[in-house]
Formats: C-alpha cells, structure tokens, sequence
C-alpha cells in the first residue's frame, strides 16, 4: 500500500498525532576539551541531524548568540553548548566537514546565525526544505513535515525556553535532540519514496 502524504498537513490535525522523542543517548558537552573527542566521534557516522537553538528575545533590539548547537546520529546527539565552549577549532572542523552530510531545517538562518560567533565555510549541510518539494510537499516547518510523513508529532514546548541557563533540564535536551535526530528520519524517507515512488499525494483544495 501506497503511503499517503499531504501537499499541505492540516495543522489542527497534529495535536491528536503520538509524541515523538529522541530514544538515544544525549551528551551534553560544556568545556572546550570534550569538543575535540566529540567531533571526532560523530564524523565517524554517515549521516548527521543538525539544529540549533538560541535564547529567546523579547525586547525590542535585544539579541543572543546561538547557545546550542544539537547535532546527531541515528542514535547519539551531542548538545554543544557554545555559550560555554565558544566555537572551538573542532566545532568549526565538524562545520566545514565536506564528508558527512549534516541534515537540517531552513539551515541558511542556523549558519548565519553561527556565523556571528565565529567565521568558517560551510561544510556539506542539506536542507530538508530545499528536496521535500520533489514530493510535492509544500509545508516547509519540521513539525508538519514529521506529522506528514511519520503520523507523530514534534513538541514545541521547549522553543522559547531559556537556552542560556546555567544547566539544561531533562525537557530542553530532549527537545532539542529531537529536533536534530529527526532531520535524519525525514531526509532518509524523502529520499525512500522518490526512490520507489511509493507514495500518492493528495492535494488540498
């Protein structure tokens, strides 16, 4: 049986959908010596999930370098956090890999956002937004394409949460692992279904 799939998700029908949450293993790394061995460990993988999430601002004016970079396999997701390791030389080596295919959402916004904080060049980022419309999916936000395509829903609870705090709660971690490991799920079954075109889209009138 063909899977269904939306030009547009229904909004409203997400809140009824099962919760999705990152089953792996999250490692919060805090000093600028754990980078080195975490870099190393997720160049290891064939693929990488990538995210970003940065204090919310709600004065006019009022800015904030990206706190958190969350990057993950298919099972691990390091949380870098750049308000207290600063962008290390293996931050940026991980950044500028050409070898590993670093998935992610509306990445143009991440990267210049982490652009702020230090210069590099960009490695090898995909961004789910510009390959889901080979499928004809118009939507371009993580939580309706999840809902879409997996029939789950992706908390957004935790977004507008304080992510410079001195430490993360056990919601903000998941939350963010969430957000990075999922841009893998999505990548590898947009790329299943334009490989077997086993998928019917139905179009909103």
């Amino acid at each position: 049986m063909k899977k269904i799939i939306y030009d547009k998700f229904d909004k409203n029908a997400i809140t009824a959908l099962p919760k999705i949450t990152f089953p792996g293993r999250i490692i919060t790394i805090i000093s600028p010596e754990e980078t080195e061995r975490a870099v190393d460990y997720l160049l290891e993988s064939d693929i990488l999930g990538v995210d970003t999430e940065t204090r919310p601002a709600f004065k006019k004016g009022e800015q904030h370098k990206v706190a958190l970079l969350q990057v993950s396999t298919r099972d691990t997701c390091f949380l870098f956090r750049l308000n207290h390791t600063g962008m290390t030389p293996a931050i940026l080596r991980l950044l500028e890999n050409e070898k590993v295919p670093m998935i992610g959402l509306s990445l143009h916004d991440d990267i210049l956002s982490l652009h702020k904080s230090a210069d590099f060049k960009p490695g090898l980022f995909i961004d789910l937004q510009n390959v889901v419309g080979e499928l004809g999916i118009q939507d371009l936000s993580l939580q309706k394409l999840y809902a879409n395509l997996f029939s789950r829903k992706i908390s957004k609870r935790q977004r507008l949460t304080n992510w410079d705090a001195p430490v993360l709660t056990d919601k903000q971690k998941a939350y963010a692992a969430t957000d990075a490991w999922t841009c893998i799920n999505l990548y590898e079954e947009i790329g299943r279904l334009k490989a077997t075109g086993d998928y019917e889209i139905i179009h909103h009138a």
